[in-house]
């Protein structure tokens, strides 16, 4: 019974401080500050949908007027007579669009694309956001995994220092050996101290981006050895890629925005409607019921600037779609150039390592039977040493390579 509950309470104690890569990015994106802007700039959008609407429907408009005193002029015999009183009045317009030359219905279709280009941003600013995430929390991962590997090697090399002060005694080796391996010791300690200030300076990084501390105990998934690549080809990242849809949206945007421009030129037909009840020296009720034609002749050339204005927007963003285009191209290749080599290092690494450890082995052995020198067993353990570390910082830049191309394809988790 007892080791059960040392099993349960070890397993509650393990869970408790256990923060998953996944973990991470929900908290990153639910509290991040570039995840709120992007949010409000779709729903910002989303009321200008609205707003755009809102020329469709009738335009009701109330005025009343009152005039504490008014000068009245009456005409009597052909002689004008002047009177003061006060005077009120009350009424309502209605004003409702009957044809616009689609410029209304191009201003609607125009807000709703850029609200699409607002969610196509808001959908890459979350992808950014994990990509990020998952650099951090990687770096921590191969961070703490240096730790052990540097700590492993300060254990070595005070055991090797250990040694050559006993075989310094018993007159088998020099003050040369044990003064060699304690600055050994030394240069590992600082080395230990650099990779835990890695680890820390990581961890606070992924501790703003979630939005939380993150204790010292904490637990990490092996995400590097999770991370895959299966391969792609370009025009699937390309037609994946949330930016470029972005751009593709933005110009279908400036073709609406010319159109409406250019609708501009032509005016509109309005019905019209109102009713007033007006009392100065007489009480009367006066009503109108018509439909207005409004064609601007003049505006000063604002008209046909914004004409060109749109033309000249829309011309931009088509540049900028072809730019970003060449540029997404250009990474991605370089992306798969990485991912194969940094493959072929990890083999490789891993086979020094191997070797590595084989010869550090038999050159320790040699060195307590006087058969080779302390020079020789730790250049042995520095290129066992090396290896390791060149191994993680390998499976880090690969696994980072294959979490660009996913943030490139619009992919979060």
């Amino acid at each position: 019974m007892k080791k059960i509950v040392i099993i349960f309470f070890v397993l509650f104690t393990y869970l408790a401080s256990a923060l998953t890569l996944e973990e991470c990015i929900d908290k990153a994106i639910k509290t991040h500050p570039d995840i709120k802007k992007a949010l409000l700039d779709v729903e910002s959008t989303q009321n200008g949908v609205k707003i755009a609407k809102a020329d469709y429907l009738p335009q009701v408009t109330f005025n009343a007027e009152y005039d504490p005193t008014r000068t009245y002029i009456l005409p009597v015999n052909g002689i004008f007579h002047t009177k003061d009183d006060d005077g009120w009045s009350v009424g309502g317009v209605v004003n409702q669009k009957i044809w616009d030359f689609s410029k209304t219905t191009s201003n609607i279709e125009a807000k709703r694309v850029s609200n699409d280009v607002a969610t196509l941003t808001f959908e890459d600013a979350k992808a950014l956001l994990a990509y990020r995430v998952k650099l951090q929390y990687e770096l921590m991962l191969v961070q703490s995994e240096a730790i052990k590997v540097r700590k492993k090697d300060l254990q070595v090399k005070e055991e090797f220092y250990k040694q050559a002060q006993a075989l310094v005694k018993n007159g088998l080796k020099t003050q040369a050996d044990s003064t060699r391996f304690l600055s050994a010791v030394y240069l590992a300690k600082d080395n230990l101290a650099i990779a835990k200030a890695n680890y820390k300076k990581a961890k606070v990084s992924l501790s703003l981006y979630i939005g939380e501390p993150i204790a010292d105990n904490i637990v990490l998934e092996d995400s590097l050895k999770i991370s895959s690549f299966l391969s792609m080809d370009e025009t699937t990242l390309l037609n994946n890629s949330l930016t470029l849809k972005a751009l593709q949206k933005s110009i279908r945007q400036e073709s609406l925005n010319y159109k409406v421009a250019k609708a501009s030129h032509y005016g509109s037909l309005d019905a019209v409607a109102s009713y007033t009840h007006q009392r100065t020296l007489n009480e009367y009720d006066a009503s109108l019921v018509g439909i207005t034609l409004n064609i601007p002749l003049y505006s000063g050339g604002r008209t046909s600037a914004q004409v060109e204005q749109a033309i000249i927007n829309k011309e931009s963003v088509k540049a900028t779609y072809e730019a970003k285009k060449l540029a997404i191209r250009e990474e991605f290749e370089n992306l798969l150039i990485d991912i194969e080599r940094y493959t072929k290092t990890i083999e490789a690494r891993e086979s020094q390592i191997e070797a590595s450890q084989q010869t550090q082995a038999l050159l320790e052995a040699r060195y307590k039977e006087g058969l080779s020198t302390y020079i020789e067993v730790l250049d042995a353990n520095s290129i066992t040493l090396d290896a390791k570390l060149s191994l993680l910082q390998a499976i880090y830049e690969k696994s980072s390579t294959v979490h660009r191309i996913e943030y490139l394809q619009g992919k979060i988790v």
